[in-house]
């Protein structure tokens, strides 16, 4: 969020073990390969190369949901060719993070650029015991999944600042957050837009088996909040205990905090009133059960306020940064305005080249049909290994777990695995919810290092600012151990949970009734 790029001499606190000798291997052989940009260059080639040589060999699955057959397409061919010349344009002007990170930007570069962030910070952070910096952080990431991919824009560079005013590491506090949002993706108190994405497939699943199912969007809703209980603590651990020792000590520009000037804390108060005034017309659009957002019958969690997130993101910074910058007089007329929003704009230079390289690499491996070809393959596998109870079930979540390497979208996924495995336990006694509730597990826990979730490259241009040569090894050996202790603490908490028996949602449980 405008920070200069910069080129910390860091201490090389690199630590004995097992584990930091895994983490160092890691981060040697991810450093090792090209740069982002190059690297997402390299595996559109493959995807090429790798589609013509599948549809030579007439490579084939039949989708269980839909009983086609989805073979793999050739991008060599002349089709092909005409379609990677002809969508170059699009595929990067319609690839999804672009557009939302964009749009944030422009509410939160003129926060930032008037001031605004940083006196809440100095608010804030001096008036807040800093033990509570790094719990508060993960979890406002564990919250921020009720916005959808908001939450990826905006948290990681402001949890960067609030690390950095108080003498932490900046990066630590980015990836942090990001792996509250990422890693913490099934791990909520609040039902948002997913659970009920995701519950109107295995709904459509379920009556494969039984034509009447109906599946709720509260269906995992008691594991899933008591599952950030688990996950909050053990975010924190390791972004104090292993994430930030590892990075070591950061020698970059340093954000010094001094009390809020009269005028500040004037701008402060008016733009507190600002936020209220924007939060009480959003209110007026979504409340009424008519309102503007609501959907056409009157539903909230799918409607066009959750679509509208967005834009309500970017009016809740800029409304109240206009407030702030015209009262400290750093806003004097609308061009003062432009040229903040244009310097935001600037500093997003290196993720618009990264977006357009993975938005082109992206688009083909879905129009070759890889990926649903590798995500039936594996379900296929898993199901040939005839797994019972426990092992099954963790299988089936390290499956899940795999693909997410693969396919970012978590919709997509399920599509695919849930015609699969959901009648298919339903046949072994277990409850559409159960599966679903393994599958969500498996998909959480692999979001912070999978290069295929868009928001990565997000992560890395970000991070960039602070360290100019980090690499993509380092990046993914500092959200590896999420990745490690999430996985393992939710499994062992999704096998207690199904051993005590417990509900998994309103009228949900374990197994069938």
């Amino acid at each position: 969020m405008g920070q200069p790029n910069v080129e910390p001499k860091v201490p090389n606190q690199k630590k004995s073990g097992l584990f930091h000798m895994f983490l160092n291997f890691i981060e040697r052989i991810g450093n090792k390969l090209p740069d982002p940009v190059t690297l997402f260059i390299i595996f559109a080639l493959l995807v090429i190369i790798a589609s013509h040589f599948a549809a030579m060999a007439g490579v084939s699955v039949v989708n269980p949901a839909t009983g086609e057959t989805v073979a793999a397409i050739s991008l060599m061919t002349k089709e092909g060719i005409q379609m990677i010349m002809t969508k170059m344009v699009s595929n990067f002007a319609q690839f999804p993070p672009l557009g939302l990170v964009l749009v944030t930007m422009i509410g939160v570069g003129v926060a930032e650029g008037v001031g605004l962030i940083s006196a809440l910070l100095k608010k804030v952070v001096l008036g807040s015991p800093k033990a509570l910096i790094t719990i508060s952080i993960v979890f406002a990431g564990i919250l921020a999944n009720m916005a959808g991919d908001a939450g990826f824009i905006v948290l990681p560079p402001i949890a960067a600042l609030v690390f950095m005013s108080v003498g932490r590491h900046p990066i630590a506090g980015m990836v942090a957050a990001y792996a509250a949002v990422a890693g913490g993706f099934s791990a909520n108190l609040i039902v948002n837009m997913l659970d009920a994405l995701l519950a109107g497939f295995t709904q459509e699943a379920g009556r494969i088996i039984d034509p009447t199912f109906i599946a709720n969007p509260a269906m995992n809703y008691y594991f899933l909040a008591a599952s950030a209980v688990i996950i909050i603590p053990l975010a924190v651990w390791i972004t104090d205990k292993i994430v930030e020792p590892r990075l070591g000590t950061y020698t970059g520009p340093q954000m010094k905090l001094e009390q809020l000037t009269a005028v500040e804390n004037k701008g402060l108060k008016w733009a507190g009133v600002t936020t209220l005034v924007y939060l009480a017309v959003i209110a007026l659009l979504i409340v009424p059960t008519n309102g503007a957002l609501r959907a056409e019958d009157g539903g909230i969690i799918i409607s066009p306020f959750m679509s509208s997130l967005v834009p309500i993101i970017m009016g809740l910074f800029l409304f109240p940064a206009l407030v702030y910058g015209m009262i400290t007089k750093v806003i004097r007329n609308d061009k003062d305005v432009a040229d903040t929003m244009a310097k935001s704009m600037s500093t997003m230079g290196m993720y618009i080249i990264l977006a357009f390289f993975a938005a082109q690499f992206i688009s083909y491996f879905n129009w070759s049909n890889l990926g649903i070809i590798l995500a039936i393959t594996g379900a296929d596998f898993l199901k040939s290994m005839n797994f019972t109870g426990i092992p099954l079930l963790i299988g089936f979540i390290l499956i899940s777990a795999t693909l997410n390497l693969f396919i970012g979208s978590s919709s997509a996924k399920w599509a695919i695995l849930g015609p699969v495995f959901v009648p298919m336990f339903m046949l072994l006694g277990y409850d559409p919810a159960f599966t679903q509730l393994a599958y969500r597990i498996g998909d959480s826990i692999t979001n912070p290092i999978t290069p295929m979730f868009a928001y990565f490259a997000i992560l890395l241009a970000l991070a960039r600012r602070y360290d100019k040569n980090l690499g993509l090894g380092s990046l993914i050996a500092v959200m590896l151990p999420y990745s490690i202790l999430f996985g393992l603490a939710w499994i062992v908490f999704f096998v207690f949970w199904y051993f005590l028996g417990l509900p998994l949602g309103p009228g949900s449980g374990i197994y069938l009734p």
